[in-house]
C-alpha cells in the first residue's frame, strides 16, 4: 500500500532545500515520491497509509557504506584467552575466534539484530562485509533473508581468504560466485596480508566476470603494508593497482589510513571507493584517517562497532578536527556518498522511496543555512520516529513493523551464551 506523509517538511538530501509539502510514497525496489501541494487533490488518496507529520521533517533514509553484521553479539562477551598486545593479536584472539564459532543460527540472528538496529537507526540499505570460516556455503543467502524480513536492503559479500587454508579460501570463492548469480553483491576480500597472489588474482578475476567490485579492507594497521613490503616488494594499493582492482568503480576500499602520496594519487585517479570507520580505528588503536589527497569518493561506515550511522559520521568529524581535512560540509557529504556509490553503481533499493520521519523538536530554528550545525550537534538516532523502506513502513512510532523486536533479542542472548562458551573452549 503507497503511504502519504501529511503536513511534511522535506528536506531534500543533496540540496539541503526545505519544502512544505504533502508526499505520495510509491511502494517498490528504486520506487519514487511524489509532491502534492494542491490541498483538493489529497481526497483522492483518502485509502492511502497516512501519517501526519506536521511538525516533523522527513528526509531520505541513511545508508551504512561498511558493516560487520557477523559481530552482532559481540557486545559484552568474555575477555579473550590472551590480552590482545596489538592490532594483529586483536584479530587472532577476538574477531578471528569469534568468526570461527559462528554457525547458521547465529549468522541468521546476527543478521536480524543488525537489521533491526540498522532500522531504527535510519538506515534502509547496508554494505556488509561478512565471515564465517566454518559455516561458509550458503552464509549471504542467509544473511540476505535475515535483512529483508526486517525490510533492509543490501549489498553482500563473503570475506575471502587464505588464513584458514586454501580449501576455506575457495569455499569463499564459490559461495560468492553462487551469490553473484542471483544477487547484486561484491567480491569481498579481508585484506592483502591474508590474501596470496593466487586468491587475488581469482577473486579479481570473478569481479570483472560478474561486473563487480571488490570490498577489502586496505591498511588499516602499519603490519599490512610491513607484509605487502616484504612479501611482494611494493605497497599494498600498488598490488591491488597491478593487480586490476583498482578499475572498477563498485570496488571499497575500507579503512585507508596508512597510505603514502603514491598510494594516495593512485586512489584519487581511480574510479573505487573509500569506507572510513573513525570509531573502530580508535577502539583498535591502528591511527586516524585522513582523507587528503584522496578524493571525494570517501563515504562512512560503522565496521560493526554499532549500526548508528548519525555516531559515526559525528565520531568522523570531531576526530578529524585533529587529523583530516573535514568539515561541516564534507562531514555531511561523507554521510550521504552512500547514496552516490549506489546510484552511480545502478545498484537497486536506495531509491527515493526511502525515507526517514524525524521528531526533531528543537529549542533554535533549523534550515538550508544551518542545517550543517544541527546534523553535527543536534540530531540523533532517537529522533527517528517513522522508517520507510521501498516505500513499506518498517518503523512506525520506533517500534519495528515486520519483526518482533523483544522476541529475536531474548532469542539473541541466549545464542550469544552459546558462542560465547564456544570461544572460550
Amino acid at each position: 500500500m503507497s503511504i502519504l506523509l501529511k503536513n511534511s517538511t522535506y528536506i531534500n538530501w543533496d540540496t539541503l532545500e526545505f519544502y512544505q509539502t504533502n508526499i505520495i510514497v510509491n511502494d517498490g525496489i528504486n520506487g519514487t515520491i511524489r509532491f502534492i501541494n494542491d490541498l483538493k487533490e489529497l481526497d483522492r488518496y483518502i485509502d492511502y497509509q497516512t501519517i501526519d507529520c506536521k511538525g516533523k521533517l522527513v528526509t531520505k533514509s541513511f545508508a551504512v557504506g561498511h558493516h560487520h553484521a557477523y559481530s552482532a553479539m559481540a557486545r559484552g562477551m568474555p575477555a579473550p584467552k590472551k590480552q590482545p598486545d596489538n592490532f594483529s593479536e586483536i584479530l587472532q584472539y577476538v574477531w578471528w575466534t569469534l568468526d570461527k564459532c559462528l554457525d547458521k543460527e547465529t549468522i541468521e540472528l546476527s543478521a536480524l539484530v543488525t537489521a533491526m538496529a540498522c532500522a531504527k537507526a535510519g538506515s534502509t540499505f547496508v554494505i556488509d562485509h561478512h565471515a564465517s570460516p566454518n559455516f561458509i556455503k550458503g552464509s549471504l543467502e542467509i544473511m540476505a533473508r535475515a535483512f529483508e524480513k526486517v525490510g533492509i536492503n543490501h549489498l553482500l559479500c563473503y570475506e575471502i581468504t587464505d588464513r584458514d587454508g586454501m580449501d576455506k579460501a575457495l569455499d569463499g570463492l564459490k559461495e560468492t560466485e553462487n551469490y553473484l548469480q542471483n544477487h547484486q553483491g561484491l567480491v569481498g576480500l579481508h585484506a592483502s596480508f591474508t590474501v596470496g597472489e593466487k586468491t587475488l588474482k581469482n577473486a579479481v578475476d570473478m569481479m570483472n566476470r560478474y561486473n563487480s567490485g571488490i570490498h577489502v579492507h586496505v591498511a588499516e594497521d602499519l603490519y599490512d603494508q610491513e607484509h605487502c613490503n616484504s612479501t611482494y616488494k611494493k605497497r599494498v594499493i600498488q598490488r591491488f593497482f597491478d593487480a586490476g582492482l583498482l578499475n572498477s568503480a563498485k570496488t571499497i576500499l575500507v579503512h585507508c589510513l596508512h597510505l603514502d602520496d603514491k598510494e594516495r594519487d593512485l586512489i584519487s585517479n581511480s574510479p573505487c571507493w573509500i569506507a572510513q570507520n573513525a570509531e573502530s580505528n580508535m577502539n583498535n588503536n591502528v591511527g586516524f584517517f585522513n582523507g587528503k589527497g584522496l578524493g571525494e569518493n570517501i563515504m562512512i561506515g560503522t565496521d560493526g562497532m554499532h549500526s548508528d550511522l548519525l555516531q559515526s559520521a559525528k565520531a568522523a568529524f570531531f576526530v578529524g578536527q585533529r587529523f583530516d581535512n573535514i568539515d561541516y560540509p564534507s562531514a555531511y557529504r561523507r554521510f550521504r556518498n552512500v547514496h552516490r556509490y549506489l546510484r552511480n553503481n545502478g545498484f537497486k533499493g536506495d531509491g527515493d522511496n526511502n525515507l526517514v520521519v524525524i521528531d526533531y523538536n528543537t529549542a533554535t530554528e533549523i534550515n538550508k543555512d544551518n542545517f550543517f550545525g544541527h546534523f553535527i550537534f543536534g540530531l540523533n538516532s532517537n529522533h527517528i520516529q517513522h522508517v520507510i523502506s521501498s516505500g513499506r513502513l518498517i518503523v512506525h512510532n520506533q517500534t519495528l513493523i515486520n519483526v518482533n523486536e523483544n522476541e529475536i533479542l531474548a532469542h539473541s542472548r541466549k545464542q550469544a551464551k552459546r558462542l560465547w562458551e564456544l570461544m572460550v573452549r
